[in-house]
């Protein structure tokens, strides 16, 4: 959230006059474990009603899996409540979830069939892949990189994405999720994995960019953000 996000926004800028501010308010978590997400998302609320000091135009709340892991549709009940936060404090803001923005993107896409790359451990994995299901998107192939520690997660070296990819059933999707989450870094490998696939590609940070963008009522365009961010929807 805190590093791709703003890494698109500025690239953004560089062909587009709008100019953006950034702020953010921290959920604690260490290790990425169905309890520690649940209490994170408990959360939430606190961290959206001070981010509504600032009045700002939109909000964005990462982590997909901390959404994914409390059950199916959980982005609409969490986006609905959060947004009530921000009616309250007087500043009312829409709230993007990096969930809901992924599914959204997928279906902007017009993808049916997927492939997933994601850094959690098995379980959550499966967590994900089912909530990515229910919402009508096939995902036919994915991997579970085993990364139980937040930091470690944010270090992964994301130049070692295109081979993962390459071990996929890619072909046969429709695109491609090069992470199914904000905290891996994905951002300068979205292209490469595109040329390389022939498929769109986008993660969680690209889809919460074009979702925030929409809510914004911009052009939902940046440089280096793959087909999703590319103009065309």
């Amino acid at each position: 959230m805190e590093t791709e996000i703003p890494a698109l926004i500025r690239l953004r800028e560089t062909i587009r006059p709008e100019r953006f501010t950034f702020h953010s308010s921290r959920m604690r978590m260490k290790t990425v474990s169905k309890d520690e997400l649940s209490a994170m998302d408990g959360q939430s609320d606190r961290c959206a009603l001070e981010l509504s000091d600032a009045a700002l135009d939109v909000l964005g709340y990462a982590c997909l899996v901390a959404t994914m892991s409390m059950g199916p549709g959980y982005h609409r009940v969490s986006e609905k409540r959060l947004h009530e936060r921000t009616v309250e404090n007087g500043h009312p803001a829409p709230v993007i979830t990096s969930a809901g923005a992924l599914i959204d993107g997928l279906k902007v896409l017009g993808a049916k069939k997927i492939v997933v790359v994601a850094p959690y451990m098995r379980p959550l994995t499966e967590l994900v892949v089912d909530y990515i299901t229910r919402e009508g998107i096939e995902v036919i192939d994915y991997v579970a990189l085993e990364i139980p520690d937040n930091l470690d997660v944010g270090r992964h070296d994301c130049q070692r994405l295109p081979e993962i990819i390459k071990g996929l059933r890619y072909q046969e999707a429709d695109a491609v999720v090069v992470s199914a989450c904000v905290q891996m870094p994905s951002l300068p490998v979205i292209s490469a994995v595109e040329a390389l696939t022939g498929k769109p590609a986008l993660s969680a940070a690209v889809a919460t960019t074009y979702a925030m963008l929409k809510a914004l009522r911009l052009e939902a365009i940046a440089p280096g953000g793959g087909a999703l961010l590319s103009g065309t929807y």
